[in-house]
């Protein structure tokens, strides 16, 4: 009998992505392999390929249209039997690979990179000609790549390579390189017990000074010195030891290889928030009555111990998370595990810092701002059973937590929940299929939730939980709005109105702080000719450059694919020397500002390192600046009693882009940004600057009217058939030569028209396009797309399938993808 493995290649296209055996090397355990990462060959070059075994069965004889596992790779990395059924499912529900729902459940670069090299084998055959030197080559380099082989004897040389693997007398292997592992550190001590240990000393003190007879025992003082303090210490880690004592690893080295001391590999635990978790909070969690009635909607939802979905609408500053904590007490108490997912890094330190001094140990955190180490540490010990509660962005919903009972989604509305890459995935869908393998309770929390999830929460899908009132007596900001055509018609030509001006002065005089928001970054957003009319674009993208100001002087740079230039003297188009500059960001706020105020800006220029959020936001804490000033990542969640005034520099940036959820993103920033202010009890106020004051979404944000946004925004999408009234796919189809480009979407446009009559004529669809992205060009590539309003039923899934199998099949200089409900369409 033989083991016969079904594995899913993680490196293969959607149309080639389906199931394939394998033979179990002999002499390999046959124990139950399902989840386990292996490495197969694969294609008529026997390419070396990771692949997930799914199946595993025994077979009589021997097929030799199979081949066999090259090798199995480390359990540390096993996936748990709901991980891959979630894969499989996110292939089906999202039509990605499963290769590329593994690697975003996986930590990154937790599989490294495969090395394929060749081997001679154990042979007196010596062949003549090219194949015998390149065996001869093989003895004295053995694990030698192909390219390495090709280098030293041409191109010839792939095929007599080939022949002697036929042969026999070559072998193909792969091994593992850069593979992520825990890091160790080496402990020192004293070998022998301490009655012991001090007998040596005395022993050797005595030798040393001429009163008895024998050998000693220590050569020198700096090693009856090291020995003494070890003694004193214990077990003490290499670098301290020679930190301490002032010496070299030799006298160490010395008395480990006498016996004397004894060596310890102690894996260490890359946690940069380890100093957290000893700030201990016990307290119980006290609530208002109006949290109190909304916990206990809560509670009574999760006490069913059945899939549910609940949504927490709270205005800003409504004590949102001391419900979440109080909730969370009762799913650990219970022996449950949780996760809580946040939008943006910037909120990690702020959440982890509150609920590490609470749960201590049992917390661990993953977002992309990790290393590969710290990141690896974390999900090992999430996997070895030693974290209860995870802390993360997107990807920590897939934490392989086998009693899970709460998933928690603080500020629901972010796009930053769904993933602009493969696997195309919102947090969302994997919370609902978490969900319903652990009868766990999704919550949802957000002072201004997406409108479709609103919609499901009003007509009963979702549990509907509210509040109205501000936590502990505080109200909400008075809202005032500045109309910047009449500050451009009063000569003001800042990017701060003369009304934001005089907020901020009172606010500083009173030793208050302030939190504005601009959602540009760079100095200018854009550098135009007056002459020609001409704006500076980028020549590897259809975007216009924004002008930036460093250290280093003034330079140009894309913001779609990072071209960087020098910033021109004269216009590259008709060589006038009168350019201009458009549309302030960040930079030039913050330049403004600094004149009259400590201003700190944080944006994707200043958050560059790793520890820039938490550095910036201590520093804002500790009143080491009058203004925190940035894009949206100032806008979120963030908790400053000090902060009174809150200000939009353009409250328009997000409100004519060319997409429906346009209004509900402009009313969700101005809300949120509104909300940072008066969240103590020192009374709030918030400036709105635009050049539309009496646009219907401003007027409602400035009154944090979410119930009439709602009402207004429900009755345009259903009259325009927009979610939560249809689904959204959008094929996005992209090559570097655009007339291919163009004729290759009419022709995907034709294929999925007929697919869509053939096999779905009963099922509502209209298609748009081929249409051009808003961004048309980015590095170099054309972008178009099609847009299909439909419903999303496992029919239509499947039929989208079908048009990309192919699609691709025919067309593969053009590169496709569908995007199911994107953020933007």
């Amino acid at each position: 009998m033989k083991t016969v493995l079904t594995v899913r290649l993680l490196d293969v296209a959607f149309r080639a992505d389906r199931g394939y055996d394998y033979y179990l090397s002999e002499g390999e355990s046959a124990e139950n392999l399902y989840g386990r990462i292996v490495t197969v060959p694969f294609g008529k070059g026997n390419r070396a390929a990771y692949a997930l075994v799914v199946g595993q069965r025994q077979e009589e004889g021997d097929n030799p249209h199979i081949k066999t596992v090259l090798s199995t790779l480390s359990d540390a990395f096993r996936l748990t039997a709901e991980t891959v059924r979630l894969c499989l499912f996110l292939h089906d529900y999202l039509l990605c690979s499963v290769g590329e729902a593994v690697r975003a459940a996986m930590p990154a670069k937790a599989l490294g990179l495969l090395r394929e090299g060749y081997i001679s084998k154990d042979s007196t055959l010596l062949p003549k000609g090219r194949r015998g030197e390149i065996l001869t080559y093989l003895r004295a380099n053995p694990d030698s790549t192909a390219e390495d082989i090709v280098k030293v004897f041409g191109a010839s040389a792939r095929s007599a390579l080939s022949a002697l693997c036929k042969e026999g007398l070559a072998e193909k292997q792969c091994r593992l390189l850069q593979e992520a592992r825990a890091k160790t550190q080496r402990y020192y001590a004293v070998a022998a017990d301490k009655a012991e240990a001090e007998r040596l000393l005395a022993e050797d003190s005595l030798i040393s000074e001429g009163g008895a007879k024998g050998k000693r025992i220590f050569q020198n003082e700096t090693q009856r010195t090291l020995y003494r303090f070890l003694l004193a210490e214990g077990a003490t880690v290499e670098g301290d030891i020679l930190l301490r004592l002032d010496i070299s690893a030799s006298p160490l080295q010395t008395l480990a290889r006498r016996g004397l001391l004894r060596v310890e590999e102690r894996e260490l635990d890359r946690n940069p928030y380890a100093l957290l978790s000893q700030k201990k909070e016990v307290r119980p969690v006290r609530l208002s009555a109006a949290q109190e009635e909304a916990y206990g909607q809560i509670e009574a939802l999760y006490d069913k111990h059945q899939p549910a979905c609940a949504l927490l609408h709270g205005v800003t500053g409504s004590g949102k998370t001391l419900v979440m904590m109080k909730l969370l007490d009762k799913v650990l108490g219970e022996g449950r595990q949780a996760i809580l997912l946040v939008p943006e890094i910037a909120l990690t330190p702020q959440t982890v810092g509150i609920f590490c001094s609470r749960y201590g140990e049992r917390v661990s955190v993953l977002h992309s701002r990790l290393s590969v180490g710290e990141r690896f540490d974390a999900y090992r010990k999430i996997y070895n059973g030693k974290a209860d509660l995870v802390i993360g962005t997107r990807s920590a919903v897939f934490a392989p937590l086998p009693r899970l009972g709460l998933i928690i989604l603080d500020e629901e509305h972010e796009h930053t929940y769904k993933s602009d890459a493969a696997p195309r995935y919102h947090a969302k869908d994997i919370a609902a299929f978490r969900s319903k393998e652990h009868n766990a309770l999704t919550l949802l929390a957000s002072a201004t939730p997406l409108v479709e999830d609103y919609y499901k929460a009003k007509t009963g899908k979702y549990t509907l939980v509210s509040l109205s009132e501000r936590y502990g007596g505080a109200t909400l900001p008075t809202v005032e709005i500045a109309d910047m055509r009449e500050e451009l018609r009063a000569g003001n030509t800042s990017s701060v109105s003369r009304l934001l001006m005089d907020r901020l002065t009172e606010a500083k005089e009173k030793g208050e702080q302030a939190i504005l928001f601009l959602n540009r970054r760079g100095y200018y957003h854009t550098v135009s000719c007056r002459g020609c009319g001409e704006a500076l674009e980028c020549p590897h993208c259809s975007v216009a450059l924004s002008y930036h100001s460093g250290y280093r002087g003034t330079y140009l740079l894309c913001h779609a694919c990072g071209y960087k230039a020098p910033m021109p003297s004269l216009c590259p188009a008709c060589g006038g020397k009168h350019l201009s500059f458009v549309g302030a960001g960040t930079q030039k706020a913050e330049a403004e500002l600094s004149l009259a105020f400590r201003t700190l800006r944080m944006d994707a220029d200043t958050t560059v390192s790793k520890t820039s959020y938490e550095r910036l936001l201590d520093k804002f804490r500790a009143k080491e600046a009058d203004i925190l000033l940035g894009t949206q990542m100032v806008t979120k969640g963030h908790d400053f009693p000090a902060v009174s005034v809150a200000g939009v520099l353009l409250a328009d940036s997000t409100l004519h882009m060319s997409d429906f959820r346009a209004s509900e993103r402009t009313f969700s920033l101005l809300t949120q940004v509104v909300g940072r202010a008066g969240r103590a009890k020192t009374k709030g106020t918030a400036v709105i600057q635009t050049f539309c004051p009496q646009h219907p979404v401003i007027r409602l944000a400035a009154k944090q009217d979410y119930e009439g946004f709602y009402a207004e925004e429900i009755r345009l999408r259903q009259a325009l058939l927009y979610p939560p009234f249809c689904d959204m796919a959008v094929v996005l189809l992209r090559g570097r030569e655009e007339s291919r480009l163009l004729a290759d979407a009419k022709t995907a446009a034709t294929v999925l028209t007929e697919l869509l009559k053939a096999e779905a004529a009963d099922l509502p669809a209209m298609l748009y396009g081929p249409l051009e992205m808003q961004n048309y060009k980015v590095a170099e590539q054309y972008r178009v797309k099609l847009l299909i309003k439909c419903k999303l039923t496992t029919r239509m899934r499947a039929l989208f399938g079908m048009f990309l199998e192919r699609f691709s099949a025919v067309h593969s200089d053009t590169v496709i993808h569908i995007d199911f409900n994107p953020t933007e369409a």
